[in-house]
């Protein structure tokens, strides 16, 4: 078991904490603020126990000069200090005498944040390289590192496997529930386990359906990703996405699982993906050649269904339609629907998954919705994450 924040004497200490605070941007507005209000518990129980609180995140990618404007923290710290009720001191750069001087005038309580760690891949990726140098120079900056940052767990930056190589460290309140709830919901799960799997290509969840084939009673296929089993079954699928070199993968897995991968007997279809094309609900042997699938339809969902309601646990990565066009959203919507129901425990994958479910209302319906898409995903292939490995254990 890996160390928490709870297992330090904070008081008077200077703790690092590596926050997610990737959050969406339009025009210096905040559009989605919820991983910063994820981050919250960890900060103020670090605060609230005499802590000179500094913080590091990253926010979008940062390779041209260009990007360093759209890319600052500035507007999350404006929206820190509003969630915290206190100021936050935001440091415009990553490194130097201005960010020293000011992490060594913080007392007990304050909290600071450090600008995008990104701005440091503008010369040779520093950051998402895992520059020795650099994760060294931030840790001579604290006392303690926490990682909360699920969503970059998946990776070794300097920030976090780089900090943790040089320092006292632990995980936050964030990272622990991540790993409570979904390594239960995968290892140790009140069965039936029945997982649904979509999004675009088959190739991206191979590890994912190999993990999980043998620990789940039933997959449940959806999204792009279906086109390709149907087509492994032999069905024409028109224009649908195909991920062509996964298809032997696909009649590999229908072989040997036949009974627990479950594939969609309808969809809705259409010409192109646009909100005015015309949506065609079909059965899957009625797919025209000059169509595309975007959505499963009545049937299926009726399908899914019958497994759903019968299941204690529920794992679900990657949407079952395109989401993000009113045509082709029912799918994915009457799947929020029906799991916001059920007594089961209820885990939602990161990434386009947790943006549907936030979307069409569901927050806080389910068991718990992750805050990491590619962390979630590479945990579900059984990975080990080198961001939380790096941990001490207790």
């Amino acid at each position: 078991m890996k160390k928490t924040i709870r297992d330090f004497n904070l008081e008077d200490k200077k703790v690092i904490i590596r926050v997610d605070f990737n959050v969406p941007i339009k025009d210096g507005v905040i559009t989605d603020d919820n991983r910063i209000k994820e981050s919250l518990k960890t900060i103020n129980y670090a605060t609230s126990n005499g802590a000179k609180v500094i913080l590091l995140s990253h926010l979008g990618r940062v390779k041209t000069e260009e990007d360093l404007a759209k890319n600052t923290l500035r507007p999350v710290a404006t929206r820190l200090s509003e969630l915290l009720g206190k100021d936050v001191t935001f440091i415009p750069v990553t490194r130097g005498e201005e960010l020293e001087t000011a992490i060594n005038n913080l007392k007990r309580g304050d909290v600071l944040l450090v600008e995008n760690t990104r701005y440091e891949d503008l010369d040779g990726k520093k950051e998402s390289g895992n520059d020795e140098e650099l994760g060294a120079y931030w840790a001579s900056l604290g006392d303690i590192y926490i990682n909360d940052a699920f969503g970059t767990a998946h990776r070794a930056h300097a920030s976090n496997v780089g900090i943790a190589s040089h320092l006292d460290n632990g995980i936050g309140f964030l990272i622990e529930k991540e790993l409570e709830n979904l390594d239960k919901a995968v290892n140790d799960p009140v069965r039936p386990f029945t997982v649904i799997l979509g999004g675009a290509k088959v190739s991206d969840k191979i590890g994912v359906i190999k993990n999980l084939v043998t620990k789940a009673d039933h997959i449940l296929i959806g999204g792009g990703m279906m086109f390709t089993f149907l087509k492994a079954e032999g069905y024409e699928i028109g224009k649908s996405l195909l991920d062509s070199e996964s298809v032997n993968f696909c009649k590999e897995m229908l072989t040997d699982y036949p009974n627990k991968i479950i594939l969609p007997v309808d969809c809705v279809c259409a010409n192109e993906l646009t909100n005015e094309a015309a949506p065609r609900a079909t059965i899957i042997s009625d797919i025209h050649a000059d169509e595309m699938g975007l959505d499963i339809s009545e049937r299926t969902i009726d399908l899914f269904s019958s497994y759903l309601k019968e299941s204690k646990t529920i794992v679900w990565n990657g949407p079952v339609g395109a989401f993000e066009y009113p045509n082709f959203a029912t799918g994915t919507r009457r799947l929020c629907d029906l799991l916001a129901t059920l007594d089961a425990n209820v885990i939602i994958g990161g990434g386009d998954t947790a943006s549907a479910a936030i979307n069409f209302g569901y927050k806080d319906a389910y068991t718990h919705i992750s805050t990491g898409g590619g962390a979630s995903l590479e945990l579900l292939e059984g990975k080990e994450l080198p961001g939380i490995a790096i941990i001490a254990e207790k």
